[in-house]
This record gives structure tokens, sequence and C-alpha cells, in this order.
């Protein structure tokens, strides 16, 4: 079963992401994908976790993202019925980078099994 705050976390992140694909001008987001947001329970503070396909400059995302997080909430507040839109945290999201380093170790493993 699904809380009251798992639907709020899904509903933010879809429309945040909608949000950043259609109407976003920032030239830094580009290629960003929300991955996953976390809501405190009293709605004060929206974590939203991010990755990109451009690792090179994570903190011009983060400042891009920031900037751009007062027209996001305005869009938020003006397509959801929520009491209160969240403060949104912008957080890089390294797990993809992490789980590809855990692929070349477990693929470089196999090879040298391979090679005996």
């Amino acid at each position: 079963m699904f809380s009251r705050i798992d639907r709020v976390n899904s509903l933010i992140r879809d429309e945040i992401s909608i949000i950043i694909a259609r109407e976003v001008k920032d030239p830094r987001i580009r290629m960003v994908t929300i991955t996953s947001v976390e809501t405190t329970k009293d709605l004060s503070l929206s974590k939203v976790f991010f990755s990109s396909v451009t690792e090179e400059n994570k903190e011009e995302l983060i400042k891009g993202l920031e900037s751009a997080s007062g027209f996001i909430r305005k869009c938020l507040k003006k397509n959801l019925v929520l009491k209160r839109i969240p403060q949104l945290a912008f957080v890089y999201d390294s797990s993809a980078e992490y789980g590809d380093k855990i692929n070349n170790i477990l693929k470089s493993l196999k090879d040298e099994n391979a090679e005996k």
C-alpha cells in the first residue's frame, strides 16, 4: 500500500519532470532526469534527486535548478492541488554512476575468470 506522502512524491516528481522538459528555458538545465523525490510529512521541503547524461558540470546543473526553483514551485502551485507547495532542494543522484562502476568491476572479474 502506498502512503499519502508516497503519492505526493510521485506526483511532484512527474510534474517537475514535465515542467523542466517543457517550460524551463535555462540552458544549464539540459538532459536532466528527475529520479526521485523525498518530501517531509508536513510538506515543507522536498529533496529532488536528479541525474544527467552530461556529468561534467554537476555544480552548474544544481545552480541552474536552484535558480529555476521559484518558477518550478509557481508552476507546481498552478498545476497541483496541495495544501502547501514544499520548498525544493536539488540533490545530484549518483546511483547510476555507482551502478556503472559495479558493472565494470563485475565485467573485469568475469574477463579474468574467462582467461584462466
